[in-house]
């Protein structure tokens, strides 16, 4: 198993990886709307933008990119923040031919109540001989 820990990114909160490379598949931890220099921004785009950077990085630490992303699952914390949350997503996968599966689910909350909205990724570790 490999550890997928961007310096690009802000530290995890905890002892966990933000991502894992593993068996051919990559799984990332849940990302927040969290900057590298720990500020949240305001509103769920902004912030459902910074998830996504995020995963682009995690990724990357494994030689890959959304092309190679399975699935996306994402939780936001008001149904109003739907729309905003699959508007950014859509833009992230705008270019793919194929497009990732994907879930949204509504939660009470996060860790901190600043965040709006968390996604987590689940990959294929890019073939070698692509």
């Amino acid at each position: 198993m490999k550890s997928l820990v961007p310096d690009s990114m802000a530290s995890p909160f905890g002892d966990y990886s933000h991502g894992v490379a593993a068996g051919g598949m990559i799984v990332t931890s849940g990302q927040l709307g969290l900057a590298a220099d720990g500020t949240v921004p305001d509103g769920v785009t902004a912030q459902a933008e910074l998830c996504f950077a995020n995963i682009h990085a995690i990724l990357a630490e494994a030689g890959a990119d959304l092309s190679h992303v399975l699935r996306f699952t994402a939780f936001v914390t008001r149904r109003d923040d739907m729309a905003p949350y699959m508007a950014v997503r859509d833009r992230w996968v705008r270019g793919l031919k194929v497009k990732p599966a994907s879930t949204l689910l509504i939660v009470s909350g996060f860790t901190r109540p600043e965040f709006l909205v968390e996604v987590e990724a689940m990959a294929l570790v890019p073939s070698r001989s692509n």
